[in-house]
């Protein structure tokens, strides 16, 4: 089997729905992505969105050798509910001496046993998502929400009615509420950077950091 992409892309292997929704927006960020799946179907459906695709299974070190793989950037690791697979590719990765192997866990226990096989970052999905609905749930209008190490989290809502019409320095936002105004979003045009002579107009979104406790309360003002 001959190498399939230059050194320095990213692999993603298993395309399901999670292992797709990466390798989809790696592409769509402008990477060069080879996604590898056991399953035919699965392969073929993604054969125009993706740089490379190809079928083959990963818990061999000798197949992801033979693709090219060890010569890798980025590796990650989105098999689904086969625990098996999903350790021995990891284990393969490692192996290979790929830098950054990022692997999907179904839960605490499976993380572990990926740590220690020699994952790099493991990411819990479904545990991820539920904590930031949750946040979403209680931060009012808080349209978007991701909490970061430490008690830091990023929001995105509408800007608030004291702030119309005013520019960052003058609302005074950071000194009333404890955020920073990272970002600003207004209708049919794309995100800009926040400064402080940036004036808030109606309708426009806000991307705001902070504390977590802050970003929800300043959310449920908006």
């Amino acid at each position: 089997m001959a190498r399939i992409i230059p050194h320095g892309d990213i692999v993603v292997i298993g395309l399901g729905r999670f292992g797709g929704a990466v390798a989809a927006e790696l592409a769509k960020l402008g990477h060069d992505v080879l996604g590898v799946d056991e399953n035919a179907e699965l392969v073929q459906s993604w054969s125009d969105r993706l740089t490379h695709v190809v079928q083959a299974d990963c818990t061999s070190s000798e197949t992801l050798r033979r693709l090219g793989i060890a010569e890798f950037s980025h590796a990650v690791v989105a098999i689904g509910t086969d625990l098996e697979a999903s350790v021995l590719t990891v284990l393969a990765l490692s192996e290979l001496g790929v830098p950054d192997i990022w692997a999907k866990a179904l839960g605490p226990k499976h993380g572990r046993i990926l740590e220690r096989t020699g994952a790099h970052h493991v990411v819990y999905p479904e545990a991820e998502m539920g904590e930031r609905v949750a946040h979403l749930v209680v931060g009012g209008k808080m349209m978007d929400f991701i909490e970061l190490d430490d008690g830091f989290a990023i929001g995105k809502t509408r800007a608030p009615p004291e702030a119309i019409g005013k520019t960052l320095t003058e609302c005074g936002l950071r000194r009333k509420h404890g955020v920073t105004v990272v970002g600003v979003k207004r209708p049919r045009e794309e995100f800009t950077n926040a400064t402080p002579d940036t004036l808030i107009q109606a309708g426009d979104l806000l991307i705001v950091s902070g504390p977590t406790d802050k970003v929800e309360a300043f959310a449920r003002i908006t």
